[in-house]
């Protein structure tokens, strides 16, 4: 999954990517208002994360453009610990979710596991789909024998990807712009072989090739 984070404080940056990316997030940064609300617009994120408190382009106004856009981003506001106003002021924005500063790492992450859930139509607390249980804790999957395999970092947030979106047709270019991070080479080329490596973990028939379209994860109902 694709993230955007929009965050002016570079230490804060610095500690929370490496924690978004071991949470199976591909991450994008801006560090200014105008340049977040036009990378929110142009690229396929499944989740922002957004201060208030921006530079050039107020995080507020940021929200209010993307909503006023139709931009249905999930988007979860960072704001000041007491600043209940602001918390007021971002749901009115259109905001998802929020979370006052400071705060650990594992809560925005649990907070963003769980707003991608809801938006995709799951339950909040865990992904289930096809019989198996991602484990998003350890980026691995239960298979429906209680097997756990272990997972890559890439075929993790691959078959997440998959799973929040189950009987949908999903294309190449779909899937490589949701995995990977903005500056990464996508060579499309590559999730087939990724896609291989999954069936050899999961079963070949969970994964079916649409030819000329893509690739369609079987859930519970396929």
């Amino acid at each position: 999954m694709r993230l955007l984070l929009v965050e002016d404080d570079a230490e804060l940056v610095a500690r929370l990517k490496p924690a978004l990316k071991r949470a199976g997030f591909a991450v994008d940064v801006a560090d200014n208002g105008v340049d977040g609300e036009f990378m929110g617009e142009v690229e396929p994120y499944d989740v922002a994360v957004l201060d208030l408190g921006l530079p050039q382009r107020p995080g507020l106004e940021v929200l209010a453009h993307w909503r006023a856009r139709e931009n249905p981003l999930p988007v979860l506001v960072l704001t000041a610990r007491d600043a209940w106003h602001e918390r007021v002021d971002g749901f009115r924005a259109g905001a998802d979710d929020y979370l006052g500063k400071p705060f650990h790492a594992e809560e925005l992450v649990a907070r963003l596991l769980a707003l991608v859930r809801r938006s995709a139509g799951q339950p909040a607390h865990e992904l289930k789909q096809g019989g198996l249980q991602l484990d998003e804790d350890h980026q691995r999957v239960i298979l429906a024998d209680g097997r756990a395999v272990e997972l890559t970092g890439t075929e993790f947030r691959l078959l997440r990807y998959f799973m929040l979106h189950p009987g949908r047709i999903l294309s190449k270019t779909r899937l490589t712009e949701h995995v990977y991070e903005q500056n990464f080479d996508r060579d499309s080329n590559l999730i087939e072989v990724y896609i291989r490596r999954l069936r050899e973990r999961i079963g070949r028939e969970r994964i079916e090739t649409r030819r000329g379209q893509g690739y369609l994860f079987r859930g519970d109902d396929d």
